[in-house]
């Protein structure tokens, strides 16, 4: 278990960091409705601070294959430990559940499950195809594991046609030791290539106050715009309990901005950079530009 940052003390949380919690009938409506169906999100598993925006907005990211994971990255607040058997079931409730909420854009991901042959790519193909088949309308983005490098995996997920694949390399490649010890910055930049290369439009993003450097970050961006990627969100890394690693800096807004205006010079399309942005938040957005 990462120790407790000693110096994080002292950094108080700036104002453009303070999310201000809504309350309204859609934000309700949405939550009964995910829990009415069984489902989990990574809204709530992994207590994103822009849950409430974007619930009230009739929005979220369903999280697939249970809520425990095969893994223990120092970052993320979904738990690991005993693993439960994939239900079969799931995938028509996600259909039925993106339906429901009338969903412009469909955000799919998942734990990480090494325990299965192939990741399960199966069942992400299983319910772009269930969403397809119920709402034919919407347009659909998975967010995936790496598949631990298994291209016969990825492949399962690429032949579901997803309008966007997404796989986080969350760091730079000197931190995965400490942040993702399961993972491999060059097996992630390997597997989004194979998703250009296939034709789909490829997303990536990364956190930034781990302990990177601005001149790290910009190193994640050449490696991203070196293999054509075609979205890039960067955002704040933000503490989700006192069992994780301490945030070591603040990025100001400003500095997003020029993270943005770094990756558009590098010549990545589109460049999302803000700190309370994450990978799924406004999502729908993504999918417009690329139509």
């Amino acid at each position: 278990m990462c120790s407790e940052n000693k110096s994080e003390k002292y950094l108080r949380i700036p104002e453009w960091l303070r999310v201000k919690i809504p309350c309204n009938k859609t934000y309700s409506a949405t939550r009964t409705l995910v829990k009415d169906l069984n489902l989990h999100t990574v809204c709530q598993s992994a207590k994103c601070p822009n849950m409430f925006e974007c619930f009230s907005e009739h929005t979220a990211t369903f999280l697939i294959m249970g809520d425990t994971c095969t893994r223990n990255c120092a970052f993320c607040n979904i738990e690991n430990g005993r693993i439960s058997p994939l239900d079969p079931s799931e995938p028509e409730r996600v259909a039925e559940a993106s339906k429901r909420l009338d969903l412009k854009h469909v955000v799919v991901t998942s734990v990480t499950r090494d325990d299965l042959n192939d990741g399960g790519a199966s069942h992400f193909a299983a319910t772009v195809n269930a969403i397809r088949k119920e709402f034919p309308k919407t347009t659909i983005e998975v967010l995936i594991p790496d598949f631990q490098g298994n291209e016969e995996a990825l492949n399962k997920v690429i032949s579901a046609h997803p309008d966007i694949i997404n796989h986080n390399v969350e760091t730079p490649p000197r931190h995965y030791t400490s942040i993702r010890p399961q993972a491999d910055f060059k097996q992630s930049l390997e597997l989004l290539e194979r998703v250009k290369k296939a034709g789909c439009v490829s997303k990536s993003g990364l956190m930034v106050g781990l302990g990177e450097n601005d001149e790290e970050v910009h190193g994640v961006i050449d490696y991203l715009a070196a293999i054509q990627c075609d979205i890039v969100t960067i955002g704040q890394y933000m503490r989700p309990s006192l069992k994780h690693p301490g945030v070591e800096r603040y990025v100001h807004p400003d500095i997003f901005d020029r993270y943005a205006q770094y990756g558009r010079k590098k010549g990545i399309p589109h460049m999302y950079c803000a700190p309370l942005v994450r990978s799924s938040y406004h999502a729908a957005l993504f999918a417009e530009v690329e139509k």
